[in-house]
């Protein structure tokens, strides 16, 4: 094994740190396509993610074409019927709880913050809930991306599997950044996930962990200027000696 000299280990951190920092949730994609095989580079990549005792949990449908229209047509009416019939939301329910059923500072100011900042960006009022439908309803659309992902983990799996999927999924990000590409994970799609599986064909012990949206984005769509804040390390750090 060569040893890394100063130079070229300042160009690896570049590289790195650039394919982090530039990772963002890209909310408008173009039509180009990403080859199979591009696809297929970046999750092995990405399979090196650690996981408890190397269990391996994670398990990825990969939708493009029509399996990918087909999903959205589906969904799509579906999130239409429920704006028309509230009830009908009843039927559709996460299978876990990605957010706490009782918000609380500062996650709630977080959140707030980066839904007015999306939507003021966009000219969307408070009052104007046609287009906060129509914009909600983009998740379900993959934001126009050529490539929907769909993560699924068995359900006999324990919460630990959840924490070795988000870095899985990292990996996939950044491994995607580092060829020109970007995504946006989405829980959105949780709460349809009665649809989901059985359209992917996953097997009844299967649980939806999560979609992402993965394509080249839009750089003149005005959405993909959004970017959002974070805490210092000061903030959210405590050192002890």
């Amino acid at each position: 094994m060569t040893t890394p000299t100063p130079e070229t280990t300042a160009v690896a951190t570049a590289a790195v740190d650039a394919a982090i920092t530039s990772r963002m949730s890209t909310r408008a994609f173009t039509q180009q396509p990403v080859s199979r095989e591009m696809l297929t580079d970046i999750l092995q990549v990405a399979s090196r993610a650690p996981s408890g005792t190397n269990t391996q949990p994670w398990k990825v449908y990969v939708l493009q074409g029509a399996s990918r229209d087909d999903l959205v047509a589906k969904v799509v009416e579906v999130h239409d019927a429920m704006r028309a019939n509230p009830a009908v939301a009843a039927e559709y329910r996460e299978e876990y709880d990605y957010y706490p059923e009782k918000w609380v500072s500062p996650y709630i100011d977080r959140r707030r913050e980066n839904g007015w900042s999306l939507y003021g960006l966009l000219g969307i009022g408070k009052a104007d809930k046609d287009r906060m439908h129509e914009q909600q309803q983009r998740n379900f659309r993959f934001f126009d991306a050529p490539v929907g992902l769909m993560f699924t983990v068995d359900k006999v799996m324990g919460r630990g599997s959840l924490v070795d999927y988000g870095m899985f999924m990292q990996n996939i990000m950044v491994a995607a950044r580092a060829r020109g590409l970007h995504t946006c994970p989405q829980a959105a799609w949780n709460g349809f996930a009665k649809i989901v599986l059985p359209h992917i064909g996953a097997g009844p012990d299967e649980m939806l962990v999560c979609g992402m949206s993965l394509g080249y984005a839009d750089e003149t769509d005005k959405v993909n200027t959004l970017h959002t804040p974070r805490q210092t390390v000061a903030e959210f750090t405590t050192w002890l000696a």
